[in-house]
C-alpha cells in the first residue's frame, strides 16, 4: 500500500455451480487425507539421462509418468493430432563440478538450478540436487509434481502448436500453469497412479509453491511468469475448468485480468512497503467508507483488538463487534503482520509477507460491517468467503487511478496482491467470519478474493448468498 462471474462444471451431464457448497473446492469435496506419493505404488520404468537413481529422481520420473498418462488420455479431447511423449528426460546435479556438467537445451548444467522444457529437442530436465529438494523440503513432494506438470504444459503447447514465437512469454508461462492446474484436478479426483493430493493443506501447499516462484519484481525484464496473483489465477482456471479453458489464455485475456492493477514500482521508492500506522488506517477507513458505503458506518477503535462484545469474538489483530458496530485494532500487532520478509537467503519463502498482508485483514473486518448492513449472517463459511471476496472488491478499487480525492489518500502498489494471496493461503484470517473461523481450503479463500478483485461486489453477493 502507498499513502497518497461465476463458473460451472458438468456433473452427470448437468451444469452445476462450483460455489454452491463453501466446503467444496471447485466442486470437489474438501478432503484432509494424505498428499504425496501413494503407498506401495510401483516406480515407473522411465529413466532419465544422467540420473542417479535416488529418491528425487524417482519422484520426478513417477510424476512425469503420471503426467504423460493424463495427457495421453486428455490430449485428443482438446487438440488435433496424436499425443507423443517428450523424447528425453535429463537429470543433473547443480552442485557438481564443471567437468561433470551436461548440456541441456544448448546450455551447461553447471550451477543450473532449474527445471525446464526444451523445445529444441522436446526434452524436460531438472536439477535433482538443489531445486527439487528445496521445493520438497519447503512445500512438500506435490510441489515437485506441480513443477514438472508446468514444464510438461510447455510440451503440450509445442505439440498442439497453440503458441508460437509471436506470443509473449507470459502467455506461454500462464498457459503452462493452467495445464498444471488441470493435472492437479485429475490427481485430486484420485486418478493419478503414483500420487494423491487432498484439497485442503495439500492443495494449499502447491499453491503456496506457485506464490513463492512468482515474479517478485515486475520491473525486471526477466519477469516473464507473472505475479503470484496471476499465476495462482492461471492454476485455478485449469483446476476448475480444465484444458479447454487454458487454451483461452492469451495476452488479451491476461491484460483483461490485469485491468488497472499496478504492474510496476516506477516512482515508488519504498517498493510498495509502508509501515502500518494509525494514520494509514485512518486513510484506509476513509477509503472503505467510500468504496463500500453502509447506512450505519462502523466506528473504529485503535487501542487494541480486545472488545467487550455480546455477539462477537476477539480475533487479533483486528476484531469486529456486531452489537456495537465497532472495529477494534491492535495497531502494533497488525503492523508486525505487515512487515516484509527481506531475507535474501530465502529464495523460496513459505509465506510472502508485506504491508498488505496486514491491511487486507483490516479491510476484511470492515466487510463484516458491510454484511451486517445487508442483514447477512456473520457466522459461517459463506460469511468468511464473502469477507474475502469483498476485500477483493476494495483491493481492486484501490488500484483505480480515477478514484475521487474523498476516497482516502491511499492506493494499491505492485506486490500487494501477492501478499494478500499468501496470507489467504496460510492462515486465511482475511477470509474468516466474525468468530475468526475460515474454510480449510486456501484454494477457495483465494478464489473468493480473486472474484472480488476481478468481478466486483455483485459477484460476491450472488456467489456466496
Amino acid at each position: 500500500m502507498a499513502l497518497l462471474a461465476g463458473c460451472t462444471r458438468a456433473v452427470d451431464g448437468r451444469a452445476v455451480s462450483v460455489y454452491d457448497d463453501p466446503f467444496k473446492v471447485a466442486g470437489l469435496p474438501t478432503t484432509s487425507g494424505p498428499s504425496g506419493p501413494r503407498a506401495n505404488a510401483p516406480d515407473t520404468p522411465l529413466t532419465a539421462t544422467n540420473g542417479d537413481g535416488g529418491a528425487t529422481d524417482k519422484l520426478a520420473l513417477n510424476a512425469v509418468d503420471d503426467i504423460q498418462a493424463y495427457w495421453r488420455e486428455e490430449y485428443p479431447k482438446y487438440f488435433d493430432g496424436a499425443f507423443t511423449p517428450v523424447e528425453r528426460l535429463l537429470s543433473w546435479n547443480a552442485k557438481a563440478p564443471r567437468t561433470q556438467a551436461k548440456e541441456f537445451c544448448k546450455e551447461t548444467t553447471y550451477h543450473l538450478v532449474n527445471a525446464a522444457y526444451c523445445r529444441l529437442d522436446n526434452s524436460i530436465g531438472w536439477d535433482r540436487e538443489v531445486l527439487l529438494p528445496t521445493m520438497e523440503e519447503t512445500f512438500g513432494k506435490m510441489a515437485v509434481v506441480m513443477v514438472l506438470a508446468h514444464e510438461y504444459g510447455h510440451a503440450i503447447q509445442n505439440m498442439a502448436k497453440i503458441v508460437d514465437a509471436k506470443d509473449p512469454v507470459i502467455v506461454k508461462e500462464q498457459q503452462a500453469d493452467c495445464f498444471a492446474g488441470a493435472f492437479m484436478r485429475h490427481t485430486a479426483e484420485g486418478k493419478s497412479p503414483h500420487f494423491t493430493i487432498n484439497t485442503s493443506d495439500g492443495l494449499n501447499s502447491v499453491l503456496a509453491a506457485t506464490v513463492a516462484i512468482r515474479d517478485s519484481d515486475p520491473d525486471d525484464p526477466e519477469s516473464v511468469h507473472g505475479s503470484a496473483f496471476e499465476r495462482v489465477t492461471a492454476v485455478q482456471i485449469g483446476f476448475t475448468d480444465g484444458p479447454e479453458a487454458c487454451r483461452g489464455i492469451d495476452i488479451d485475456e491476461i491484460n483483461q485480468r490485469r485491468g488497472n492493477l499496478p504492474q510496476s514500482f516506477d516512482g515508488d521508492y519504498a517498493r510498495g512497503e509502508y509501515p502500518i500506522t494509525k494514520d494509514s488506517l485512518l486513510e484506509l477507513a476513509k477509503a472503505l467508507n467510500s468504496i463500500l458505503p453502509v447506512q450505519k458506518p462502523p466506528t473504529f477503535d485503535y487501542s487494541g483488538a480486545s472488545i467487550d462484545c455480546r455477539d462477537g469474538t476477539t480475533t487479533p489483530p483486528v476484531s469486529y463487534c456486531p452489537a456495537k458496530n465497532t472495529i477494534a485494532t491492535d495497531v502494533t500487532e497488525l503492523a508486525e503482520r505487515g512487515v516484509a520478509d527481506q531475507d535474501a537467503d530465502n529464495p523460496l519463502p513459505l509465506k510472502v509477507t508485506g504491508d498488505y498482508n496486514g491491511y487486507v485483514v483490516f479491510i476484511s473486518r470492515y466487510t463484516l460491517a458491510v454484511q451486517q448492513g445487508h442483514a447477512q449472517k456473520l457466522v459461517g463459511a459463506k460469511t468468511g468467503l464473502r469477507a474475502a471476496c469483498l476485500a477483493g472488491v476494495v483491493t481492486g478499487k484501490l488500484s483505480d487511478p480515477n478514484r475521487a480525492k474523498n476516497e482516502g489518500d491511499i492506493t494499491l502498489s505492485a506486490g500487494d496482491l501477492d501478499e494478500a494471496v499468501s496470507g489467504l493461503l496460510t492462515d486465511g484470517l482475511a477470509a474468516s467470519d466474525v468468530q475468526g473461523k475460515t474454510v480449510p481450503s486456501g484454494f477457495s479463500r483465494v478464489d473468493a478474493f480473486r472474484a472480488g478483485v476481478l468481478n466486483g461486489e455483485n459477484t460476491c453477493m450472488s456467489r456466496y448468498s
